[in-house]
């Protein structure tokens, strides 16, 4: 017996989050008995479970990297017609799901997976899984304003962690910079906002690592499969005790 969420999870339906607002919102059936309380367990093997009317099927693991374009949607579907990050998965059958979020203006390196305990993994805030950016700003920020990023700046929604940043570019002439960060929380637009409150703001940004992985030469608009080393390093990453005590 396990908790529905974790079913759902592993059977590839959403991250274990999202299957958790499934189940509140009533979508979910054990059995033909609708459930909206998190914490009920079934054996996957005996018990019919459906979302929406529909019977999970185990699914093999897929794990993919994409460079995700801007003006993308960072979802599996729009109910506005948009282009999103899904569009530009083929040849696969299973149903994929982005790790986290890139917002619309910006590009770079997205995971995508149908494996909801990897997804919960590598999102977790207590994982603090490091992701690096490199951040193109009006105007070009002074080391101590740079070093207030480093210590944690206060946002509308409390204490940044430390951040670790340094100059990649400088163009004197177009008054900009170009700045490589790496922070270790995933709140929402955070580099586009840890970069206002020092009051410069972002005109490019892209994710260039997720961990220890890098986009590498993968280009615009592409995906490839992971390989089995790479999921092991992410995981065991996630799971560092040396990464969780660095950051507090």
């Amino acid at each position: 017996m396990e908790r529905l969420q974790k079913i759902l999870a592993a059977a590839g339906v959403a991250s274990r989050r999202k299957c958790e607002e499934l189940i509140l919102e009533g979508k979910v059936e054990v059995n033909g008995e609708t459930v909206k309380t998190l914490g009920v367990k079934a054996d996957p093997t005996q018990d019919v479970i459906t979302v929406n009317g529909r019977a999970i099927q185990s699914e093999s693991k897929v794990y993919l990297m994409m460079n995700k374009p801007k003006g993308v949607i960072t979802s599996a579907t729009d109910p506005k017609g948009r282009k999103v990050v899904t569009d530009y998965v083929t040849g696969i059958k299973e149903r994929v799901y982005p790790v986290g979020r890139l917002d619309y203006d910006t590009e770079g390196l997205l995971l995508l997976t149908n494996d909801g305990e990897f997804a919960n993994l590598l999102t977790h805030p207590k994982h603090h899984v490091p992701k690096t950016y490199l951040a193109t700003v009006e105007g070009i920020p002074h080391g101590d304003k740079l070093e207030k990023l480093k210590e944690g700046i206060m946002l509308e929604d409390g204490m940044t962690a430390p951040a670790e940043l340094e100059y990649q570019d400088i163009n004197v002439e177009e008054k900009q910079a170009t700045i490589r960060i790496t922070i270790y929380e995933g709140r929402n637009r955070q580099v586009r906002r840890m970069f206002e409150a020092i009051s410069h703001k972002v005109i490019r940004l892209k994710r260039i690592k997720f961990g220890d992985l890098s986009l590498m030469n993968l280009k615009r608009g592409r995906t490839r499969p992971l390989t089995p080393n790479e999921i092991n390093e992410l995981k065991q990453l996630a799971l560092s005790k040396k990464n969780k005590e660095r950051r507090k």
